[in-house]
């Protein structure tokens, strides 16, 4: 929140969920949109709920002085479409938080209805500071922050054999679903004594990638103006 844009009229939080920023927005500007694929549940005479799709925003251009959209972009597919509509209805500033430089090999999952294989919490996007500033152009950097440290790595090898085992330590959960056929991804597949023994080889030379890795931020937040 430190590094949203001040002094503007009109936000956009674009995948808002529950509306948790949103509400904290409300310090900073007189009307906030809060926008999801299901109309977030939050009550604020300042916030106006909406549903609808980043990837086609039922907006005209420079709609919003600021578009503030944090832990969406990695999730979603059609993320040159997103961007677009981003920089389409942004009038000043854009304020973008994503996972940083991530290996999103570590903690993959395997969907126990149809065995496919899906990356952690649907993370399907990965960035650094070189690829936002390529995606937001014309836009230029303002300000930029990197927090956080991960040092989760993995190598080619070991997301072989933990494909082979139904990745034992992948991310699952009551959140999660599979990319492919959409289940829930809260109940593990079920694995035999062979899947085991591949899961735990790969596990094992995916820690000992991790431990020789260098760590580096976790997350990066950075603020674009035209």
């Amino acid at each position: 929140m430190r590094l949203v844009p001040k002094g503007y009229h009109s936000v956009l939080d674009a995948g808002a969920r529950d509306g948790y920023y949103s509400l904290q927005l409300t310090q900073y500007f007189d009307s906030v949109t809060s926008l999801d694929l299901s109309k977030p549940q939050v009550e604020h005479e300042r916030i106006t709920c909406v549903a609808g799709d980043l990837t086609r925003l039922p907006y005209p251009d420079n709609s919003f002085d600021v578009v503030f959209c944090t832990e969406v972009l990695e999730h979603i597919p059609a993320l040159e479409e997103a961007v677009r509509e981003i920089k389409r209805v942004a009038k000043r500033c854009i304020l973008i938080g994503v996972p940083y430089k991530q290996d999103i090999h570590v903690g993959r999952v395997t969907c126990p209805k149809c065995d496919k294989v899906s990356p952690p919490w649907g993370h399907v996007n990965v960035f650094d500071e070189h690829r936002l500033e390529e995606l937001f152009q014309p836009f230029r950097v303002a300000q930029q922050a990197l927090t956080g440290v991960n040092q989760s790595k993995t190598n080619a090898v070991a997301t072989w054999l933990t494909d082979l085992g139904k990745n034992p330590y992948g991310v699952y959960g009551a959140e999660q679903r599979c990319l492919y056929c959409g289940s829930s991804l809260e109940t593990e597949p079920t694995r035999t004594f062979i899947h085991k023994v591949w899961g735990s080889l790969g596990t094992r030379i995916m820690r000992a990638h991790s431990a020789l890795s260098k760590p580096h931020p976790n997350w990066i937040h950075i603020v674009f103006e035209r």
